[in-house]
């Protein structure tokens, strides 16, 4: 048996539809330069040939990892990834960051430890979710070795979401830091873009030591 809707019902449906269609047709399209997605069970993407970015992996993301022919992971989380790698040949570079307390200094290591780390091959990077921390080390590759605009690097950091309070300090970094300082110090091999960080003072202090 079928059953017909009212006249007043089929302008209802035809309406929703139609404004369905409307609201599909506004989103603007993602440009064909940001992040390729893979999974988004693991909210993987490509950045570029050698650069991959993720959430927390598993044990069931080796081997497809393995087959993009990642032999490096960068992890921004705070706990190790030797429980997921296991055994696999993936080489581990474990490197802690907070958006909350983020400087030239983090900055520096991460872009470094990503550099060295595609010498060897293609790099996954990730932290828990796949979106501030890792989002905000995309932005300054994107900046610093792509020459990307702050806002478009900025445009594409937000397109991952993220939680609005560690995304607020992920973009008060962005907005107020110096790419060209940053360039100058990954040339340099500096530790920081400011010479009163207190790296520079263990640098001095280990200087010190080893010349006694």
């Amino acid at each position: 048996m079928s059953y017909l809707l009212p006249a007043k019902w089929h302008w209802l449906v035809l309406l929703l539809a139609a404004l369905s269609c409307s609201a599909h047709a506004d989103q603007a399209p993602r440009p064909p330069h940001w992040s390729v997605p893979i999974d988004n069970r693991l909210n993987l993407h490509q950045v570029d040939a050698k650069l991959y970015r993720s959430a927390l992996p598993d044990t069931e993301a080796v081997d497809p990892l393995k087959a993009l022919g990642i032999v490096s992971v960068v992890n921004f989380y705070q706990e190790s990834d030797a429980r997921w790698i296991g055994n696999a040949d993936l080489q581990e570079i474990h490197l802690p960051l907070r958006t909350r307390w983020f400087d030239d200094e983090d900055a520096l290591d991460a872009l470094r430890s990503l550099r060295g780390a595609q010498e060897k091959g293609p790099v996954l990077i990730h932290c828990k979710h796949g979106q501030n921390r890792t989002g905000l080390v995309v932005a300054l590759y994107r900046m610093v070795y792509q020459g990307w605009s702050k806002a478009e690097a900025l445009a594409e950091m937000r397109s991952f979401g993220g939680s609005e309070k560690r995304m607020e300090h992920a973009e008060d970094y962005l907005e107020d830091v110096d790419i060209d300082e940053l360039k100058q110090a990954l040339v340099s091999g500096a530790c920081s873009t400011s010479a009163l960080d207190w790296c520079h003072v263990e640098d001095w202090w280990e200087r010190l030591a080893s010349a006694d």
